[in-house]
C-alpha cells in the first residue's frame, strides 16, 4: 500500500484509506512509528523534573507508558512505567538514592532501568537479571529531549536555534490535543487560513500586531503557494500581492518528522511547533517563541504565559482551559461583531478548536483538496515516503535528523516578482548566531 498515496476521483485527489491509517499511527513497529523514533522528540519541560529526587512524571510517548525521573545526582531516566515484579506503576514509587524503588515490594531501579535491589533476594544476583526498558534523554533549551530508537543509530543532539541560544532569548510551552499528531501538524503547515481563522488576531494580539505584513496578510485573501524540497523537509511558500511589483512571502519550513516555524511579523519573537504523538488519538503541541538577536522582553514573556500568540492557558497537568467540554468558551457575540472571527479567543486553540472537532483521526478519504493545500500534499507524500525507504532499510538515512538541517529559519520577506523565493532568500534560511531575522 505504499506504491500509490492517493486515489484520484475526478478533480479531487483522495487519500486513500490505507495511507489515512498509515501516517498518523506511530505505536511500536508501525512504519510512522519507526520513523519517529530516530529522532530527538520533545518529551518534558525541564520545570517537570526540576530538582534531583524530585516527583517523577508519568510519561507516554509513541503509545509506550513510561515513567521519568531526575535521581539523587540529577541524572535523567525514562524506563517503563510498571514495575517488572507485578505491574504496579512507579509513578507511586519513592524517588530517593539514587533510584526509584516501587512501593509495593521495594524493588528500586536506576535511570537505566536496571534493578538494583530486591529487598526479598538479597546477596542472590536476582535483581541483576531484572532490567525495565528505557530511553536516553538529554536537557537543551528548557526542554528534556528523548530518543527512543536503536541505540546504535542515536544521532547527534538537537541543534534548533531556540535551543541553543540563551534562555532568556526563549520560552517554551506545552498542551495537550485532542487530535491525531498528523492533523495538528498539517494546521501548522497550513498558512492560507491566517486571513479567515486568525484575521481580527492580527491587529489585537500582543506578538502580532504593528507588522507590516499583517496588512498583506488581510489585503489579500488568496495567497498563491510554492512548495519545495529542502534538505530537511519542505519549505511551503505563500505569496500575497504587495506593492511595487514585489509578492509578500511568507515561507514555513517542515523539518521531519514533526517540526514546523511560522514566519515572523516585524521585530516579535519568532515561533514554531512541534507535534508529537502520544498515541494515535492525541499528541503534545509543542509551542516556542525565540529572538535570535535579544532577550525577550518581560512583556513579551508575560504576555506568552498568559496565553498569547500561539501559547495557551494550561491547567498543572497541560491540558487547555478552553477545551471541548466548554466549547473552547466560545463567544458568539464577539463572533458576530468581528472581534474574533471564530469567537474563540488565542491563537493556539482558534487553531485547536478546528482541529479536533475533525475528529481523533481525519477520515481524509472524504477531502476535496485545492491550491492552497500544496504543502499538505507534499508533507504527506514525504513521511510515506520516508517510512517505505525505512522499512525496505534500516540503514536509510531520514531527512532532519543532520544537525545541519535542524539550522533553519522561517522567512517573512518582499521580492520583486520575478524572483525564485528559494533562491532569492536563500541566506535568509539559514540560522546563524547574531544574525536578525528576514522578517516584514
Amino acid at each position: 500500500f505504499f506504491k500509490y498515496p492517493y486515489a484520484v476521483k475526478g478533480d479531487t485527489r483522495i487519500l486513500k484509506k490505507e495511507q489515512n491509517d498509515l501516517v498518523p499511527q506511530t505505536g511500536p513497529g508501525t512504519p510512522m512509528g519507526e520513523v519517529f523514533r530516530r529522532y530527538w522528540l520533545p518529551a518534558l519541560l525541564s520545570e517537570q523534573l526540576p530538582t534531583p529526587d524530585c516527583e517523577p512524571g508519568r510519561l507516554e510517548l509513541l503509545s509506550e507508558k513510561m515513567l521519568a525521573f531526575r535521581d539523587t545526582e540529577g541524572r535523567l531516566g525514562l524506563v517503563d512505567e510498571f514495575c517488572a515484579h507485578r505491574g504496579v506503576s512507579l509513578w507511586f514509587g519513592r524517588n530517593e538514592q539514587g533510584g526509584i524503588r516501587c512501593p509495593y515490594h521495594g524493588w528500586k531501579y536506576d535511570i537505566t532501568g536496571q534493578c538494583v535491589e530486591v529487598p526479598s533476594e538479597p546477596n542472590s544476583g536476582y535483581a541483576d537479571r531484572i532490567k525495565l526498558k528505557s530511553y536516553p534523554m538529554v536537557e537543551r533549551g528548557g526542554v528534556i529531549w528523548v530518543y527512543m530508537g536503536p541505540p546504535e543509530r542515536q544521532p547527534a543532539l538537537p541543534e534548533w536555534e531556540f535551543a541553543t541560544l540563551p534562555l532568556s532569548h526563549s520560552y517554551m510551552s506545552k498542551r495537550l490535543q485532542a487530535t491525531n499528531w498528523l492533523q495538528a501538524l498539517e494546521g501548522g503547515i497550513d498558512s492560507s487560513h491566517v486571513s479567515f481563522l486568525h484575521s481580527a488576531s492580527l491587529s489585537r494580539d500582543p506578538l502580532f500586531k504593528g507588522a507590516k505584513g499583517n496588512q498583506y496578510n488581510l489585503n489579500d485573501l488568496s495567497p498563491v503557494f510554492e512548495v519545495v524540497e529542502a534538505d530537511g523537509g519542505l519549505l511551503v511558500g505563500a505569496r500575497r500581492n504587495a506593492e511595487d511589483d514585489q509578492y509578500y512571502w511568507r515561507v514555513t519550513p517542515w523539518i521531519m518528522p514533526c517540526f514546523t516555524m511560522v514566519p515572523p511579523r516585524g521585530d516579535h519573537p519568532v515561533h514554531g511547533h512541534f507535534w508529537v504523538p502520544i498515541n494515535d488519538t492525541t499528541c503534545w503541541t509543542w509551542s516556542f517563541d525565540y529572538h535570535p538577536t535579544r532577550p525577550l522582553t518581560d512583556a513579551e514573556r508575560q504576555a506568552m504565559i498568559g496565553g498569547a500568540s500561539i501559547h495557551v492557558l494550561v491547567d498543572k497537568n497541560y491540558v487547555p482551559l478552553q477545551r471541548a467540554e466548554n466549547d473552547y468558551l466560545m463567544d458568539r457575540q464577539a463572533q458576530r461583531e468581528g472581534s474574533l472571527y471564530s469567537g474563540i479567543e488565542g491563537i493556539g486553540m482558534q487553531d485547536a478548536s478546528l482541529q479536533e472537532s475533525m475528529g481523533a483521526i481525519q477520515d481524509r478519504t472524504k477531502e476535496n483538496l485545492v491550491s492552497t493545500d500544496n504543502g499538505i500534499i507534499m508533507t504527506r507524500q514525504r513521511l510515506m515516503k520516508a517510512a517505505k525507504a525505512l522499512a525496505a532499510d534500516p540503514d536509510y538515512k531520514l531527512p532532519g535528523l543532520d544537525p545541519e538541517h535542524q539550522k533553519i529559519r522561517s522567512v517573512a520577506v518582499l521580492l520583486k516578482r520575478d524572483l525564485v523565493f528559494k533562491e532569492a532568500a536563500k541566506d535568509a534560511f539559514r540560522a546563524e548566531p547574531g544574525k536578525p531575522h528576514a522578517t516584514v
